[in-house]
């Protein structure tokens, strides 16, 4: 367990990236808030910058989430507690935590269900209208901090966050011991599920990717292959698998990716692109493939702490970017400025980057 047993004490006020409209992002003085009871307060030391902070960046809207008002973005973040609300008993001051950015209402049929993912009436870090942790300050629910060992950094914590998307698209894909995994997009969500599936047992796993340096990025990191679909087709590699993982979004790319997947095979769609795909019916249905959608996920953050604590899943090389808070803006746009952008961090406690 990593402690500090001095923390520093929290200020009044505090420093948050405030996106106002499209491509309009502020740093803004607020007043740090108080914990409730049930919760803590976090020092804020790490933000992983994830796609969807980016389009919100750009467009101001997600499908049917809308930016209508004033909204702090970041939605992976780690750092320490400093201070406790009423009631609150998991936590000490000094705790370093990975934040787990949905508290769910706890009350609803798939709430009952353990499906949590699911509520409706979810809170969720950075969707409209709820605020997000690029600040300097944030008051969780106690059993959503969730504390980490001494071998993991605030980087680190933070980076759960888009493991956990992982190991979920593993779970629904059924990864396990000898599976045969394809997984298309070596994004970061690519990188992790890559990682995951090795680490759930899988035999064989092949990445698939157009950037150079992020094929390179899997091979370092575990995968058994790595194929620049700018130059050979999926369907003339002659694989297989039992499992598809899709994280690019590409509704082409989903479409050609279904069309391999073996007899009795899950297609898993992680990825965020457009609101419809193609579906090769006629494979799923003589193949019978069972095709899912992921929703973020659900009680992940015990797998995803061990896989990261015991280094089966390694998370450090997927940051290419580090900022203070008032670069917010360079590291959200750092994917389009650099094509060997894999992961930006923000600390919100720096005045400038590193």
């Amino acid at each position: 367990m990593t402690t500090d047993p001095h923390p520093p004490r929290p200020p009044a006020t505090m420093r948050a990236a405030l996106l106002r409209a499209p491509g309009d992002l502020v740093i803004e003085e607020r007043p740090v808030p108080a914990p409730g009871p049930g919760q803590v307060l976090v020092r804020v030391e790490a933000v992983g910058i994830c796609g969807s902070d980016v389009h919100y960046y750009q467009h101001g809207r997600i499908g049917d989430f809308v930016v209508r008002a004033p909204m702090v973005l970041g939605h992976e973040p780690g750092g320490t507690v400093v201070a406790l609300g009423p009631g609150a008993r998991r936590h000490r001051p000094g705790d370093l935590v990975s934040i787990e950015p949905g508290v769910p209402c706890g009350r609803c049929a798939q709430c009952r269900h353990g499906r949590y993912n699911l509520c409706p009436e979810v809170s969720f870090y950075a969707t409209p209208p709820v605020d997000g942790a690029l600040c300097e300050y944030v008051a969780v629910d106690e059993d959503f901090a969730h504390r980490v060992p001494g071998s993991l950094t605030a980087e680190t914590a933070a980076l759960l966050e888009p493991l956990s998307v992982g190991v979920w698209a593993c779970r629904k894909g059924r990864v396990t011991a000898g599976s045969r995994v394809l997984v298309t997009g070596a994004g970061p969500i690519g990188l992790v599920a890559a990682q995951t599936a090795r680490a759930f047992g899988a035999a064989e796993v092949v990445v698939t990717d157009v950037e150079p340096h992020r094929l390179d990025t899997a091979r370092r990191l575990g995968a058994t292959d790595a194929v620049d679909v700018r130059a050979t087709r999926l369907a003339d590699t002659g694989y297989e698998p039992d499992v598809l993982l899709e994280c690019s979004g590409v509704p082409a790319v989903a479409d050609e990716a279904i069309r391999v997947v073996g007899r009795a095979g899950h297609a898993v769609l992680v990825g965020m692109g457009g609101d419809s795909i193609p579906l090769p019916l006629a494979h799923v249905q003589n193949f019978e493939i069972q095709v899912t959608g992921t929703f973020r996920y659900a009680n992940t953050w015990p797998t995803a702490i061990a896989l990261a604590a015991s280094g089966e899943v390694a998370l450090e090389p997927l940051i290419t970017h580090r900022y203070g808070l008032d670069e917010t803006e360079q590291a959200l746009t750092a994917p389009a400025r650099d094509p060997k952008a894999i992961k930006s961090l923000v600390n919100p406690q720096l005045l400038t980057g590193t």
